[in-house]
């Protein structure tokens, strides 16, 4: 039998306790259809990839993100404030986002993370000025050949009701889950191997109705979806649950039924120690953000304690505009830091990172079966690491710690669906230059830097 793709002469790191040193990968079909070692005979292949003693690993999994915001990068007068008002002063400029910049933004998000190693992500879009953005998101996955998993977001309390976003980004519950429905219908692909799934994603349970909350767990029932929302992200939202709702956010979330397997939230900063046990045995996951947080400064996850509890603990690089990049390598680095800097050097390596960074990942998205590990039958979704060899020299004795350690690592080749969408570092898509061209015109626009 020949197959489509072979890549040899690799480190291959294909699961948690399974790793190949001098090893093969033969893909068909956009899937692994098998691995061997150097002294094994490899199948004849249509196209070769020799990783060159290189590192290969799984595709990272992005378990939190908001692409739009890109288009705000490193905006000045918010780049030192508190979440709140970072989002008051953002909300009003996202409010003038329509298809094209989504668009394009989602675009630009994919493509950086696919250089920085990740092979699927969700989006969390939650901003809705316009109809039809998360169908702008589709049209560019399917461009780019990326592994998506979209969110629909949603937000129904404005500043008239005592939230944060302006009316204009804002909608009436029945909109939402008119919506909803259609984007399932339209997008929404259960089938193994999948290029696009759709899950329901209410912003926070400080800017949406108690409504939304239950009947989007009902309507996740219905059509057997993820469900994902921010939870305990801020001090502000213990007071708020507290006024309004007279309980803990967790206790909340409890309350509308959130509380099941088909559920990950972002961040969980706050929680007590009871709250992750309960969640933890509900099912629910839990992406850690950790350089959002820390740009924000507003705490971060506990992920070792979380996964000592029994909790599955995906990471996640947050949106463009409050960590200012996707890259998913970057996020594990930082796990790993910040899991050593808590709990000692003993605590965490960068196969524990590794390890949330795939498997994690996938466990939040409910795809653990197919994607996050390299087993034969997974989705062909891998990535062979490059480093320079100065940062490289000397780093002879473990190359996964070496990935993480010897900073920085990019991706030389990233393989999604059994297709090289990353070459030598290099994304393979034709129109890339138009589309930053258009994306800079778009983020000017947004800024109103042309007023």
């Amino acid at each position: 039998m020949t197959v489509d793709l072979l890549v040899t002469d690799a480190y291959l790191y294909i699961d948690r306790g399974w790793e190949v040193a001098n090893g093969w990968l033969a893909i068909k079909d956009g899937r692994v259809h098998a691995i061997g070692d150097g002294s094994r005979d490899a199948p004849a292949a249509q196209s070769v990839i020799s990783a060159q003693g290189r590192l290969v690993t799984p595709g990272l999994v992005n378990a939190h993100h908001h692409m739009y915001q890109n288009l705000t990068r490193a905006y000045a007068p918010v780049t030192n404030g508190t979440l709140f008002e970072w989002l008051q002063g953002l909300y009003p400029l996202w409010a003038d986002l329509d298809e094209e910049s989504v668009y394009l933004s989602t675009s630009v998000a994919m493509v950086e993370l696919l250089m920085g190693g990740c092979t699927t992500s969700m989006d969390h879009m939650y901003v809705h000025p316009r109809p039809f953005l998360i169908d702008a998101q589709f049209r560019a996955a399917r461009d780019i050949g990326f592994r998506f998993h979209a969110t629909r977001g949603s937000m129904t309390r404005s500043v008239e009701d005592g939230g944060l976003p302006p009316a204009s980004v804002v909608q009436d519950e029945d909109t939402i889950l008119a919506d909803s429905e259609r984007l399932v219908a339209a997008f929404h692909d259960p089938a193994p191997g999948a290029m696009g799934r759709v899950a329901l994603a209410p912003c926070s349970l400080f800017s949406v109705s108690e409504r939304i909350m239950t009947e989007s767990a009902r309507l996740a029932e219905k059509h057997d979806l993820r469900l994902h929302t921010h939870l305990a992200e801020d001090h502000d939202e213990d007071s708020y649950c507290a006024e309004i709702y007279g309980c803990t956010p967790t206790e909340y979330f409890e309350r509308v039924g959130w509380a099941t397997p088909r559920s990950w939230v972002a961040h969980y900063i706050y929680p007590t120690g009871d709250e992750i046990d309960r969640l933890a045995r509900a099912g629910v996951c839990t992406a850690q953000c950790p350089c959002s947080n820390m740009m924000i400064g507003g705490g971060t996850a506990d992920a070792l304690d979380m996964r000592r509890r029994g909790m599955r603990v995906g990471l996640g690089c947050d949106g463009s505009a409050s960590t200012d990049h996707a890259s998913m390598w970057l996020e594990t680095r930082m796990a790993l830091l910040l899991g050593r800097f808590r709990h000692g050097p003993h605590a965490m390596s960068a196969r524990d990172a590794l390890d949330m960074a795939t498997r994690g990942g996938a466990a939040c998205l409910g795809w653990e079966d197919e994607i996050g590990h390299l087993r034969p039958g997974a989705c062909a979704d891998l990535v062979i690491w490059s480093m320079s060899e100065v940062a490289a020299a000397g780093a002879l004795s473990d190359p996964v710690e070496a990935w993480l350690r010897c900073a920085p690592a990019a991706a030389g080749t990233t393989i999604v669906n059994g297709r090289v969408l990353v070459s030598d570092g290099v994304p393979l898509l034709a129109n890339l230059g138009d589309i930053l061209r258009d994306h800079a015109r778009e983020a000017r626009r947004i800024q109103r830097l042309d007023r």
